[in-house]
């Protein structure tokens, strides 16, 4: 899918979600940050659009909270999977819980 920068309104369309799930999510979501018109238009990437259906996965599908959902994505950027050091006993517990809640519904 090669796309120029699109609107909030055809990534609803796209990712099936409501605009207002989309604008709360770039608030919690560091690396989820579309351009902004001078008039507060929000115009996002084939990237952005990615990170949006990678996040739904990540809660809807994977059941993941979204401090997990946090962890998975800053985690996905490291290439030897191991701890950050600036990674919190709260956010590893989180994670923990996710992969345990994860494994029980198998």
């Amino acid at each position: 899918m090669n796309m120029k920068k699109i609107s909030i309104g055809k990534v609803s369309q796209i990712s099936d979600l409501p605009q207002s799930v989309i604008r709360y999510w770039e608030t919690v979501f560091d690396s989820l940050d579309p351009e902004k018109s001078d008039g507060g238009t929000r115009r996002y990437s084939q990237e952005d659009v990615d990170l949006i259906l990678e996040i739904k996965d990540l809660l809807y599908k994977r059941k993941f909270t979204i401090a997990g959902a946090q962890t998975a994505l800053h985690n996905r950027s490291t290439s030897n999977g191991v701890v950050p050091e600036d990674m919190s006993l709260v956010e590893i517990v989180s994670e923990l819980d996710d992969i345990i809640n994860q494994l029980s519904e198998r």
